[in-house]
């Protein structure tokens, strides 16, 4: 498996047959391994989330998050495309079309896939603007105080009711403008 080739790969989401989303899972990771597509296809997942059973208070069980959906990383081409199509129990690609189309960073927040979100370095410095995208001041321009690489969190200021307020955010918050 090649980095640059796994750096390309993005995710994807797959339509199954409600109730086959395992089956899709092992059968594709089966078809990945024989037919020497480890350089394509990265990862399936079936987002799952625990609940408490009410039946039973204080027993902790696991459902699918979105029956009928499958999350792979992959790179799409032909051939990966042709093996995940036709694999049993896919009904197709989420997009125009059934076309693939990758889901952005922040879907993959939505969706609670926080884990499988590459932690890119943020270009920021004391001084930059930044535009935070998450939390009670979503929307708001603030500027950068300081910057801690080890935590991931910066420090910023944020003009509210005409004063400068500060508050604490990570970097998976902001972007920079």
């Amino acid at each position: 498996m090649t980095d640059d080739r796994k750096k390309d790969a993005k995710w994807y989401v797959v339509h199954t047959y409600s109730g086959h989303e395992n089956k899709v899972k092992a059968t594709l990771e089966k078809m990945v391994e024989n037919r020497g597509h480890i350089d394509d296809i990265y990862d399936i997942v079936v987002p799952m989330e625990n609940y408490y059973d009410k039946d039973n208070p204080g027993k902790v069980k696991q459902r699918k998050s979105y029956p009928g959906y499958v999350l792979i990383n992959m790179v799409v081409d032909d051939d990966s495309w042709y093996l995940v199509r036709n694999t049993r129990g896919v009904t197709g690609f989420v997009g125009p079309g059934g076309k693939p189309v990758a889901l952005t960073d922040r879907e993959l927040k939505g969706l609670g896939m926080v884990d499988q979100i590459e932690k890119k370095p943020v270009d920021v410095k004391a001084g930059d603007r930044v535009l935070i995208m998450s939390g009670a001041m979503r929307d708001q321009v603030a500027t950068v105080q300081s910057v801690d690489e080890k935590t991931r969190r910066l420090t910023v200021f944020v003009e509210m009711f005409g004063r400068q307020t500060g508050t604490e955010l990570d970097f998976d918050q902001i972007e920079k403008i």
